[in-house]
C-alpha cells in the first residue's frame, strides 16, 4: 500500500499487522545481527537470569514496529524518525509438534498522530504480546509524498 500525504488526516489507523515469531526466527535474527546472547536461545540460562522464557530481541521487536509502518508507506525510505521503549520481553516459548503449537505473536498497530506543516506524519504505535504491551512511547516520523 503506499499511502500520500493528501490522502492522511489525525487520527487516521494503520492496517494491523500480526507477525508470528519462533524460535527459528530468534536464530536466524542471531546470524543476520551477531547477538548471539543466551538469553535468545538458551532456555537454562534465560531462567537462571529471571527471564520467563527464552526472548525474542529488543532490536527485532523494534524492526516489527518499523514494518507496521513500511507496509502502510509502502517505502521503507518514508521513515526519517523512529523510536521505542523497551517495556516488556517477548516469550517465544518452545516450539510445539503441531505447527501453530509454540512460539510467540507480536500484535501491531498505529495510529496517526498528527500530520506536521513540514509535510512530515507522527504515528504512535503499539505493540503487544501475550495480550500484555512489549512496547512504550513507540513511534515513527515518515515523510509522504503528496
Amino acid at each position: 500500500m503506499k499511502v500520500r500525504a493528501s490522502e492522511v488526516a489525525k487520527g487516521d489507523e494503520l492496517p494491523p499487522l500480526s507477525v508470528p515469531l519462533t524460535r527459528a526466527d530468534l536464530v536466524r535474527y542471531a546470524g543476520a545481527s551477531g547477538d548471539f546472547n543466551p538469553i535468545h536461545w538458551n532456555e537454562r540460562f534465560a531462567a537462571e537470569v529471571g527471564l520467563p522464557d527464552v526472548i525474542a530481541h529488543g532490536m527485532l521487536t523494534m524492526a516489527l514496529s518499523a514494518r507496521l509502518v513500511t507496509e502502510w508507506t509502502g517505502d521503507p525510505a518514508a521513515i526519517v524518525d523512529h523510536s521505542v521503549r523497551f517495556t516488556r520481553p517477548v516469550a517465544v516459548p518452545a516450539d510445539g509438534a503441531a505447527p501453530d503449537e509454540g512460539g510467540a505473536v507480536v500484535e501491531l498497530s498505529g495510529k496517526v498522530a498528527a500530520v506536521n506543516e513540514d509535510g512530515t506524519v507522527k504515528v504512535n504505535i503499539t505493540a503487544r504480546s501475550a495480550e500484555q504491551s512489549v512496547l512504550g512511547g513507540a513511534s515513527a516520523v515518515v515523510r509522504l509524498p503528496e
